[in-house]
């Protein structure tokens, strides 16, 4: 090649904004209702002094996104294929069906937060019937798949980053304290203000292993390859500082106008906003809502699929037939939930405990898989993790376990007995009333 055509080549490469997007829509996807409720009640509950743990949440986030980001860009092939070319096929499906499950739970969770931020102005109650079809009709209507999701998260953090940020400019935050909350531990009531299931709560919506495991398949999409590793660290940098950002300014405003609040739901968020900042800071505050529940509401939707199909081998990319009828799937498992608990008002106790069940054992083999396959010189040639790369990703895989033993111990087997001694309670019921309508009828 000529040097003047290099130099024209050069010039011809787009902006480093340009070459950016999968981080965009990781952002999207942990930025959702929960971590919202999550952020907020430590707000309230905490004040600034927790802020320390997003960063500590985003920083662990940051390596496994740009571990992701790396096998997406150095590999030719998808992520579950060579995971079960090194640890065999049933051990993927199981990482592949965790996952899926994991996506259908978070999924209930936005369709509830489309919800709360329409039902403030409407009364209609199937709206997120709505936006699902909309969802169904971009999955299968739309060829080139991953741009459109793109350009449409793209806007969703530009609503997200804008509604809050004035939120928070208008709650007037005590910026000394938010300097001090970036201390560990400073400002906190000692140790067991710093184990709390909200902050435990925030760590899980943030640090979302799933999502990082979906990024190298979004490098792919993107047709990042190995000259591109540059753009995928930039990329993931991007991404969790946008994430931070995000539920900082969330907290804060919590910290700042809600401290002392009761809040167990999205909406009581926006609620308690309406009376502090009037109709328009109500409004700003679900514009940031809908964004946030919409965007995970999509991308959310697309990891349980294609990472479900790719597992079972029938293809992990936008134009293979079977990841997007397992997108849909995740879509109306959502819906359907969703709306169940709309029209009833109870939460389908049995099926959050069972999802919860399966983050336990899913999300520690994901971010296992993860580290395996960047660590294998097989897969990775040159582009193996590093010894500083492997020991803080090992960190972040015992952060995991530790989540997964809390989750176990402290919400799963409990609900589980409860449930069981709920059972138990009808069984030893039912034959004293069959007692006594015999005795009626005699």
């Amino acid at each position: 090649m000529s040097e003047a055509a290099a130099e024209s080549s050069t010039n011809s490469r787009p902006h480093w904004w340009q070459r950016i997007g999968p981080g965009l829509v990781t952002a999207c996807v942990v930025i959702g209702p929960g971590s919202i409720l999550s952020s907020s009640n430590l707000g309230a509950k905490d004040g600034y002094s927790m802020i320390w743990v997003v960063l500590i949440s985003v920083f662990f986030m940051l390596i496994y996104t740009s571990l992701g980001a790396k096998l997406g860009t150095v590999t030719e092939e998808s992520t579950c294929t060579l995971l079960a070319k090194m640890v065999g096929r049933p051990l993927t499906i199981l990482i592949g069906c965790g996952v899926f499950f994991i996506s259908a739970a978070y999924q209930f969770g936005n369709n509830i937060g489309v919800h709360s931020a329409l039902e403030s102005y409407t009364d209609f109650k199937y709206g997120i019937v709505i936006f699902n079809a909309i969802s169904l009709a971009f999955l299968f209507g739309f060829k080139n798949l991953y741009k459109l999701v793109e350009r449409l998260m793209s806007i969703f953090v530009a609503l997200m980053l804008a509604s809050f940020a004035i939120n928070l400019f208008f709650a007037k935050p005590n910026l000394l304290e938010m300097a001090e909350g970036v201390i560990p531990g400073y400002g906190s009531d000692g140790l067991d203000s710093i184990l709390n299931l909200s902050l435990l709560g925030l760590v899980g919506t943030t640090f979302v292993i799933s999502a990082a495991f979906y990024q190298s398949y979004l490098a792919r999409f993107k047709g990042w390859k190995v000259q591109d590793l540059k753009d995928g660290r930039i990329d993931s940098v991007i991404s969790v500082t946008i994430m931070a950002l995000i539920t900082i300014m969330i907290m804060s405003t919590a910290a700042a106008v809600l401290r002392g609040k009761e809040l167990t739901g999205v909406s009581d968020v926006g609620n308690a906003l309406q009376p502090l900042f009037g109709d328009k800071g109500q409004i700003l505050f679900c514009i940031g809502l809908f964004s946030a529940a919409y965007s995970s509401f999509i991308v959310n939707s697309m990891i349980g699929g294609f990472i479900l199909s790719d597992s079972l081998g029938l293809g992990g990319t936008p134009q293979d037939k079977w990841t997007r009828i397992l997108t849909a799937a995740v879509l109306l498992t959502g819906m359907f939930v969703g709306l169940y608990v709309i029209q009833s008002g109870t939460k389908p106790v049995v099926a959050i405990v069972a999802a919860q069940a399966v983050t336990v054992v899913a999300a520690p083999l994901a971010a296992g898989a993860l580290l395996l396959l960047t660590s294998s010189k097989k897969v990775m040639g040159e582009h193996r993790n590093g010894i500083v790369m492997n020991i803080l990703a090992s960190i972040g895989f015992v952060l995991l376990l530790g989540m997964a033993w809390y989750i176990a111990s402290e919400k799963v087997l409990p609900q589980i007995q409860k449930m069981r001694g709920a059972s138990t309670a009808m069984v030893q019921v039912e034959p004293v009333e069959t007692k006594l309508a015999l005795q009626n009828r005699n």
